[in-house]
């Protein structure tokens, strides 16, 4: 073995001999990397239809993000989730996933995946399949052409459901994604549940977000899910089930389908007991809490030096502040948001 590889290994096995842990003595094994803040659609939940998206200078290169998750699986990440923005948007993404993907060949990975949009989908399937991964997430939020156009502003639900299908054919275990929006799709879900039942697909249910300025009002968007398995709870035998992903979705599983769903509820009831992830920014900044606005500048240690030793001192040093939990509040009142960056920026 060369070297430098031998020099790597040390390395790599004196980081993982320390762990991550939070102040609360949670270990964080799950790190979400925002790729890109763009997207081809502007959900109404999640983006303003007129956005300002961050200037490309300040966006990191493919290779510093490879080797920023490369750190944090050195230091005992073992679950990577690439988000958006629209991942599969950045140009040359998978030159990236090919490169994470082989953590998972040397054993030092345990699972690679994505979320998206869907658009890109029949185009890249394969090569995600190819490169290691073996179950994606897919935002959708509802199976009707023209409310998902108004959902997505810029989206087209057909292109979507073929890049689901291209996925299925590739191999790819699929989980839907859905927003529960107020007089917008909550008479679908039943629906929904029963498509995902027949195709084979587990599906997430999610409480609205108050994050960043979306044009539209949080109080007008916001549905709690517990009124939605009351409802659902009518048609379907949800029976609780002890399976996790490593997210914040707690899972029963629709015993006339066999299929997992989830529930994903952080204005009823947050999630924030076992949290063990947190999420890079593709600006470098590291956010221990969805809900919080406390950050750790990765860039700036990144780029000092070739050495990995100052940055994992820095990743340390910011999980040595995770907080307990986030403070998401729908404020009916005043109409205020919790957090003012987008979903889009932090990448869910």
């Amino acid at each position: 073995m060369p070297d430098d590889l031998i020099i790597r290994e040390a390395d790599r096995t004196v980081a993982k001999s320390a762990p991550l842990v939070d102040p609360f003595a949670r270990a964080i094994s799950y790190l979400r990397v925002s790729v890109t803040d763009r997207c081809d659609f502007r959900c109404v939940y999640c983006m303003s239809e007129d956005m300002t998206f961050l200037p490309k200078a300040e966006i990191l290169t493919l290779e510093e993000i490879e080797r920023l998750c490369g750190a944090f699986v050195d230091l005992g990440v073992r679950k990577l989730r690439l988000t958006g923005g629209e991942p599969l948007a950045r140009r040359n993404i998978m030159s990236l996933v090919r490169g994470l993907g082989r953590h998972l060949s040397t054993g030092h990975l345990d699972e690679l995946t994505l979320t998206t949009n869907g658009s890109q989908l029949a185009r890249y399937a394969q090569e995600l399949r190819d490169a290691g991964m073996r179950r994606i997430n897919v935002s959708l939020d509802t199976l009707d052409p023209e409310k998902f156009t108004a959902i997505t502003r810029w989206g087209k639900l057909d292109k979507v459901l073929d890049g689901i299908e291209a996925a299925k054919a590739a191999g790819l275990a699929i989980k839907i994604n859905a927003v529960a929006l107020k007089d917008i799709n909550i008479d679908e879900l039943d629906g929904m549940v029963a498509w995902c039942g027949e195709r084979g697909f587990d599906m997430t249910i999610i409480e609205v977000m108050p994050m960043g300025d979306v044009g539209e009002q949080r109080t007008d968007q916001y549905y709690p899910l517990s009124m939605v398995r009351a409802q659902l709870a009518r048609r379907w035998t949800l029976d609780e089930s002890d399976h996790r992903t490593g997210g914040p979705a707690r899972y029963v599983t629709v015993r006339e389908t066999g299929a997992r769903l989830g529930f994903i509820t952080p204005m009823t009831h947050n999630f924030c007991e076992s949290c063990n992830r947190v999420r890079l920014t593709c600006t470098g900044m590291l956010y221990m809490c969805l809900g919080q606005e406390d950050a750790a500048d990765l860039r700036a240690p990144l780029r000092q030096s070739s050495d990995d030793g100052a940055l994992r001192d820095a990743i340390r040093d910011a999980i040595a502040r995770k907080p307990k939990g986030h403070d998401f509040v729908i404020d009916r009142r005043r109409q205020a948001i919790s957090v003012p960056r987008h979903m889009s920026v932090t990448g869910g």
